[in-house]
Parts: structure tokens; C-alpha cells; sequence
């Protein structure tokens, strides 16, 4: 697919889209706050295909609490250069409640950018992974590490 000013586009498959939210640590979870759409930013770490957010509470663990399917989205854009990626995930959201997981997810997340106490951990279960890229047309295609 071509974009205008040679832009290039392309799909990303699930390991790519893997590995570039590796090297993020901000993105945003949409989810359903008093019947409507909510946009919230929020620190996250990747455990296998599963998105972790640490939260002090509120609407985002009562999301998870009932299970709700929410939306994950990282990126890394460059609007002068026209280039980046984005990634999506849509997923059921789910309370991490089992001990040994919090302790085991609780020491990869450095100081919260926000004040307070976060003490609950919510695991999105990765249904369905989207990405793309977008680069200078003619430069090389994206290569996961696997490739």
C-alpha cells in the first residue's frame, strides 16, 4: 500500500508487533467507564503475548474485575518524518490475583510516573493483535528478530 508523500505501509505480523512493544513502556487502554469509551494512559511490561498495567484501582481494575474486553494501543510516531508504528491489541482484561504472579510482575515495573499507591495488576489476554509501520518508501521492510 502506498501513502502520500511515498509513505509505505505495512502489516505487521505478531512477532513483529511483539517486539516493538518491547521497547515501549507507555501505551493506552480503552475500556468502558459509565457505559462510555475511555482513553487512559498507563505503564505496561509485556509477559509472553499478555499486556500487564500496573493501576492503583478504580475504573481500569473495575474493568477487569468483570472481565470486560478492553483495547491496548503503543506506538512510535514521527510526524515530521511521516514514519513509526503502531501496535493494537483487543483482549479480555483480567485481575492478576495469584501470589507468586505478583511478585513475579510486581519487580518489572521502575517508579509509576504518577504519585500513589499501585497495588493491583490487570493481564490483557491478547485475542487479536494488529500493527502497523510506516516508512520512506524504498527503505527495507521491517525484520523481527526471528527472521
Amino acid at each position: 500500500m502506498t501513502m502520500t508523500k511515498g509513505q509505505q505501509l505495512d502489516v505487521l505480523n505478531r512477532r513483529q508487533c511483539l517486539d516493538l512493544l518491547e521497547g515501549v513502556r507507555v501505551g493506552r487502554l480503552v475500556f468502558t467507564e459509565d457505559g462510555l469509551p475511555a482513553v487512559h494512559p498507563v505503564n505496561f511490561r509485556m509477559k509472553r503475548d499478555d499486556v500487564i498495567i500496573r493501576v492503583a484501582g478504580g475504573a481500569k481494575l473495575a474493568a477487569a474485575n468483570k472481565n470486560m474486553v478492553v483495547a491496548f494501543e503503543a506506538d512510535e510516531l514521527d510526524p515530521d518524518l511521516r514514519t513509526g508504528w503502531s501496535v493494537t491489541i483487543v483482549g479480555t482484561a483480567h485481575p492478576i490475583s495469584d501470589v507468586d504472579e505478583l511478585v513475579e510482575v510486581s519487580g518489572t515495573f521502575l517508579e509509576p510516573w504518577v504519585e500513589g499507591r499501585r497495588d493491583h495488576f490487570i493481564r490483557i489476554e491478547a485475542q487479536k493483535m494488529t500493527g502497523r509501520r510506516f516508512r520512506e518508501h524504498g527503505l527495507p521492510k521491517y525484520q523481527s528478530a526471528g527472521e
